[in-house]
């Protein structure tokens, strides 16, 4: 991963290993890579404890940092999944609220170390692009639902 030109660096209390490996075990084309280990102490941790975690999410290069509880995870980040069917969809929003996470509205939800998923069916992004009434019905479907239905988007389309 470190010829990557950008990276996402993503901030977390202490847990970064834990939820790349997590992310690793959850999604395809997803990896851990290089741990660094804190040279000296500093304001958020001890010599020798993780510091940096390179891991990859669905293709995406990241970088977990070990910064302390100064700043907290909002919904202006969120990773966006594309789903192809409702098993996959299930999946990947099963995996993140039953480990701990929550759940919230219109295909978001959070894990536990509060970073935002959009785990999204195609079905939906398809309609919303084709515009007009179908795009309104399919909007208006997805706005009573938590997690995604792709039968009841389906519908809303037709």
């Amino acid at each position: 991963m470190a010829s990557a030109k950008n990276t996402i660096c993503l901030w977390y209390d202490k847990d970064a290993e834990a939820a790349a490996r997590f992310y690793a075990e959850t999604f395809p084309d997803s990896s851990v890579g290089a741990i660094c280990r804190a040279p000296g102490d500093h304001p958020s941790g001890k010599a020798g404890e993780v510091l940096t975690v390179e891991f990859t999410v669905a293709g995406i290069p990241c970088l977990g940092l070990n910064g302390g509880p100064t700043f907290k995870h909002n919904e202006a980040f969120s990773f966006q999944i594309a789903t192809d069917d409702q098993d996959e969809t299930d999946r990947y929003w099963n995996a993140i609220v039953g480990n701990g996470g929550q759940e919230s509205a219109c295909g978001w939800c959070k894990d536990k170390w509060g970073i935002s998923w959009q785990i999204t069916p195609r079905v939906l992004t398809e309609a919303l692009a084709v515009g007009g009434d179908e795009a309104k019905r399919a909007f208006q479907a997805m706005m009573g639902m938590k997690k995604i239905d792709v039968a009841a988007i389906e519908a809303a389309r037709r």
